[in-house]
């Protein structure tokens, strides 16, 4: 049941609280991976639900490859390319070892072709050929795509090269690998859907049969709502996975590595994913420019001014914490007049067990005025008397 408990303190500071009153909240929700590195966020609220050696630096193996398609996204979408241009495949791509989508020497590839060589089949022969497509060289390819880490916030990754192959440079982080994900499904829902994509048909094999390759991510072939990203592996890195999955309205990002076994990569990956989502949820609180409260005014023409808030707030929090969740709006009341609008007068906090306080910022709607001395005065004695202020 919503309970409304008004308070106003003797500093003058006015706080509304909405509890969500319940019996002594239970102990946060747990859980325990084998994984060496790990983090898993909402993708709306990027509420980190869990976490395991989030910024310790690691190798990125293949996963480097979420950088790779996110270069040729950015030239795709500036309608500097298009996914019938085709790049040339160099003796350098065709010789590289590793996972391969089979490209041949010389051979002028669409660039569609190749993302999902990329991306479904994981070729480091097409990661090249991306690369040296768009920026002449993988060094010079590599330099950009960290640059492109900085822009969108990837503090701690250096890429060397298109393909995650080893090198003591080439670092990044869990935390980091969520971020670029995140970014990366919300930039380009249009290119997003190869990630979903089970499998993928290209080249000959020497008896001229079709070479059909499947995707690498476990969780595809799982029934939690997996709908991307990418896999990888070294000997130095273990057995990784950035994932995504969504479930009704909700979607969640996730990163392991440093597993021992691709049957480990797998089931710690379905474990973490479904316990996320059993164990949390999201709570709307507010939608974007809705009134939160109307505040008293002191001797203005208006007897109150409507506090907003700009963004919709929506909270991430462990379900056995909601019945214990508290939303304070925060105010000096009763606001002096004069008023301008989109003045910052308050703000909404929310509190609950196990999370950090989240604050956001409230604003006027309308400019209210001062009242002419008489008013004022008037309006002073009826709030006295009768603890409100009178407009005009």
């Amino acid at each position: 049941m919503l309970q409304i408990i008004r308070t106003l303190t003797g500093s003058g500071i006015f706080a509304l609280v909405l509890a969500f009153g319940g019996i002594a909240h239970s102990a946060p929700p747990t859980f325990q991976t084998t994984a060496k590195q790990a983090i898993l966020m909402d993708f709306d609220t990027g509420a980190v639900l869990y976490e395991k050696n989030a910024d310790t630096i690691m190798f990125p193996a293949s996963m480097t490859k979420l950088m790779t398609s996110l270069l040729a996204f950015d030239e795709l979408k500036a309608g500097r390319l298009k996914l019938d241009d085709t790049f040339h495949v160099s003796e350098t791509a065709w010789r590289k070892g590793g996972s391969k989508m089979f490209v041949k020497i010389d051979d002028d590839i669409k660039i569609e072709d190749l993302l999902r060589g990329v991306i479904v089949q994981s070729g480091n022969d097409a990661s090249i050929v991306i690369a040296e497509g768009i920026a002449g060289s993988e060094e010079a390819f590599g330099e950009r795509m960290t640059e492109r880490g900085r822009e969108i916030g990837l503090e701690s990754t250096v890429f060397r090269n298109a393909t995650g192959w080893p090198d003591p440079q080439h670092v990044t982080t869990a935390r980091d690998l969520a971020k670029l994900a995140r970014f990366l499904i919300s930039e380009y829902p249009d290119f997003y859907q190869y990630y979903s994509e089970k499998e993928f048909t290209y080249g000959k094999s020497l008896d001229g049969k079709p070479i059909t390759q499947g995707n690498r991510n476990p969780l595809l072939y799982k029934s939690v709502g997996a709908d991307g990203l990418k896999t990888g592996h070294t000997e130095a890195s273990g057995f990784g996975l950035t994932a995504s999955a969504i479930r009704g309205d909700r979607r969640l990002v996730m990163v392991i590595n440093g597993l021992d076994s691709v049957r480990a990569r797998s089931s710690e990956s379905e474990r973490l994913i479904n316990w996320g989502f059993q164990a949390f949820d999201n709570y709307q609180l507010f939608q974007a420019g809705e009134t939160v409260e109307n505040a008293k005014v002191w001797l203005g023409d208006a007897a109150t001014v409507p506090l907003i808030i700009d963004d919709a707030l929506t909270i991430t929090i462990p379900r056995s914490a909601r019945r214990n969740m508290k939303v304070k709006v925060i105010y000096e009341s009763p606001v002096p007049a004069p008023i301008q609008a989109g003045a910052t007068i308050g703000r909404v906090e929310v509190t609950a067990p196990d999370i950090e306080p989240i604050s956001r910022p409230l604003k006027t709607t309308a400019s209210v005025g001062q009242l002419a001395f008489f008013g004022r005065i008037t309006s002073a004695i009826n709030f006295i008397i009768f603890g409100a202020s009178s407009g005009g």
